[in-house]
Parts: C-alpha cells; structure tokens; sequence
C-alpha cells in the first residue's frame, strides 16, 4: 500500500459543451495537477458531480485518471453510495482499474446508526484490499462521525485514513489522540488549521485551481514547520479558498477555471453556472492573482 499524505485535490470533472464528459480535458487537467505539485488525486466526489453522472460515465472518469496518473501521484477514487453492496461493486472495481485508494462517504439519505456505520465500513473493507478513506462531511451526509465513533471504525483493517470536513479543528486533535496510528487525518474544509493540529494531508476543492499553492501550504507546515511563512502563504490565498467553499464549489471551481483559460464546461443541473455577479467575482480573482491555465494545449471535442 502506498502512504497518503499531502494536499490532493478532489477533482472537477470536465464536460464538453453538448455536456459529455471531456476526456481530453480531463488528461490535460491530471498532466496538469501533478506538473504544478500536487500531492494526490480524487476524483468522483462531490466536487467532481459524482451524483449527476451514470455508471458508464464513473467507470470512464476512474479510468482515465487512473491511467493518465500512471503512478505519478496516488489516485483515490469517491466510491460512495447509498447502498452498501453498491459501494461494494464500485470500490472492486476501483481496485480492479488500478486504484491507489478509495474516498467513502457514509450513506447520505438513510441516517445509519453508529452500528450500521461500523457494518457498512467493515462490508467494505472486506471486500477490497485497498486503504479506505473515510469521509465525514455532516453537512451532506446527514450523519456525523465523531471522534469516538471514528476511534471504533479506526479498528477496521482497512480503514487508514480519515478526511474530517467540520469546522471543528479539534476533531483533528482528538481522532489522533483516540486513533494513534491507526487512523491518517485528512483536512476537508479547513487545511492549515488541520495541519497544525496534526493532519497529515487535506482533500481540497481550491487546489482545482491554485495546486502548487495548496501543496504548498502543506509542505511547509509538515516537512519544514514553517508556520508563519505557511500561515502567510494561506491568509494570501484565503478569498479564492473561500470562493470554491460554499455552496457553489462546483460551479465556483469551474468558473475560475474557465477564466483561467480552461475550458471545463458547466455543472449539470441541478446544478447551474454562476449568476452574473458571481462570475464577475470570479473573474476579478483571476485578475487579482494573475491566475492563468498553463498547461498543454486542449484538442478540440
């Protein structure tokens, strides 16, 4: 097994203008991402419009990042579902293309007990041999796993890493303190806070944008204990982190993106562009920090 640790960005998935899946962008996005730094790769979460794709078009995005990766950075893929015998299906198959890892948020309409929480992870892990990154985002998932409940699912094999999406930075502190080595904390929402309480990565939306900054951030808290330079680096940073955090992550990303002078289309509905003045903010961010797509040409789709 590979050892996750660093900022990965939870990717945006491209779409053409007829709304298909661009997979000459999605190639040019990953060569991209890992020539500005990034840490790692995950693809198929929320900010990648997991829940607005069909199964053919999961299986292609897994596939074509696993392959365009080739090993470079460790690719997770969010392999969350409902059903737990979906999950099931869909981390095998993971597996099967190549995957490095996989990004499970618990299910997200049925408000499982901690009982069932336990049971879901543990059918899971059992099912597959790849490290399990579990996802605690209580504000879409409907549930909360707290830090004794993560100490439990911490017990399962399997269950190595952890990304903690609360406002709560002390989860970060406490999982370490009950988990010890048994269980990686990722930061979700907040990335320099985790870092200084312990976290040892962070899934991050804003690295779809600025990558080698949000590596950054990480590696000089973590491998130098430059606090002060990291904290400067992030306060710099902070607006276009705060852009892509609210509701409009997908469409905030992709919008930047798009001024940026990269083509990545829209979100699908129910999903929606931004509206005008939020664009325009988008824009003004681009302009502020001179943001600009400097990778390889796109070939038309």
């Amino acid at each position: 097994m590979k050892t996750f640790r660093g900022t990965y960005t939870v990717m945006i998935t491209p779409f053409t203008a007829a709304g298909e899946v661009d997979v000459a962008a999605l190639r040019a996005f990953v060569d991209w991402q890992i020539a500005q730094g990034i840490h790692g790769l995950i693809p198929l979460g929320s900010t990648g419009e997991f829940l607005s794709m069909d199964d053919d078009e999961k299986a292609l995005v897994a596939e074509v990042v696993i392959r365009q990766a080739a090993g470079r950075v460790p690719v997770l893929i969010g392999t969350g579902a409902e059903d737990t015998r979906e999950v099931v299906r869909l981390s095998r198959r993971a597996e099967k293309l190549g995957a490095d890892g996989v990004m499970i948020i618990p299910p997200f309409y049925s408000t499982p007990t901690d009982d069932e929480l336990i049971h879901h992870y543990k059918t899971v892990a059992d099912a597959i041999a790849l490290p399990i990154m579990v996802y605690n985002n209580p504000a879409t998932a409907n549930v909360d796993l707290k830090p004794p409940l993560v100490a439990r699912i911490a017990e399962i094999d399997n269950c190595l890493y952890i990304k903690e999406s609360t406002l709560e930075v002390t989860r970060v502190r406490d999982i370490i303190r009950l988990c010890g080595d048994r269980m990686t904390v990722f930061g979700g929402i907040l990335g320099f806070e985790s870092f200084v309480e312990g976290a040892q990565g962070w899934v991050a939306v804003a690295s779809n944008v600025v990558p080698a900054e949000m590596a950054r951030i990480f590696s000089l808290v973590a491998d130098h204990g430059a606090i002060k330079d990291a904290r400067e680096l992030y306060l710099k940073y902070l607006p276009v982190i705060e852009f892509v955090g609210g509701q409009a992550y997908v469409a905030g990303s992709k919008a930047l993106l798009g001024h940026m002078g990269f083509a990545v289309g829209h979100p699908r509905p129910p999903r929606l562009p931004l509206p005008p003045a939020q664009d325009a903010a988008a824009l003004a961010l681009v302009k502020t920090f001179d943001l600009a797509w400097r990778g390889a040409p796109v070939a038309a789709t």
